[in-house]
């Protein structure tokens, strides 16, 4: 990452880029670099200047979310309770999927363009596998859940949000809901009353 402020006019022109593109992603357009500087108003160079690949694009918009996420995922690491804190990471994590579009293709890339990308994916992964090992041996959850499956159960919860098409704002609900379905039927003993009525 560049460590020297940008000029006004490039860090403008870095914004102008990040916006449109964040744009198009939203509305489901794939990027393409002549694309984003046709929107953008500015010349193609520009923005190769700033961002060599559309993967490069696509992660610097994806950063914030990621960067949030792996804040969540240390917060969880910090909970006492195992089954709380795999419940509430998985639970921020689908949330991020069903509502930033720019993070399924980014978490899903075999490689990254840059090396922040690759910093925060493996912090999540090493925060969701710990978090699974802990509620794991805790006996929180089912003893065949491997950590491997995480990702795409979670992807699968995405997935179903996207293909039911759920209005923007019932994505988040719908996705809650998916998960707890499945997170009932992963944990070890289904929470209920206990034998002494507590």
């Amino acid at each position: 990452m560049t460590t020297t402020p940008l000029r006004k006019d490039a860090a403008r022109n870095w914004d102008r880029i990040v916006a449109v593109a964040r744009a198009l992603v939203d509305e489901g357009t794939p990027l393409q670099l002549n694309d984003v500087a046709r929107r953008a108003g500015l010349g193609v160079g520009t923005v190769y200047r700033h961002f060599s690949t559309p993967e490069a694009l696509l992660e610097t918009i994806a950063t914030p979310c990621l960067e949030a996420l792996a804040a969540h995922g240390e917060q969880a690491l910090a909970d006492t309770d195992p089954w709380r804190a795999l419940e509430g990471f998985l639970t921020r994590t689908v949330e991020a999927q069903v509502t930033d579009a720019s993070l399924a293709p980014v978490t899903a890339a075999p490689a990254n363009a840059l090396a922040r990308t690759t910093e925060l994916k493996r912090s999540l992964w090493s925060a969701g596998t710990t978090l699974l090992d802990r509620a794991r041996e805790a006996g929180a959850v089912r003893p065949d859940l491997a950590s491997g499956d995480l990702v795409p159960l979670m992807c699968g919860i995405a997935y179903a949000v996207d293909v039911h098409g759920a209005a923007p704002d019932a994505r988040i609900d719908t996705a809650r809901r998916y998960l707890a379905t499945l997170l009932g039927g992963l944990r070890a003993t289904p929470p209920g009353p206990t034998a002494d009525g507590a």
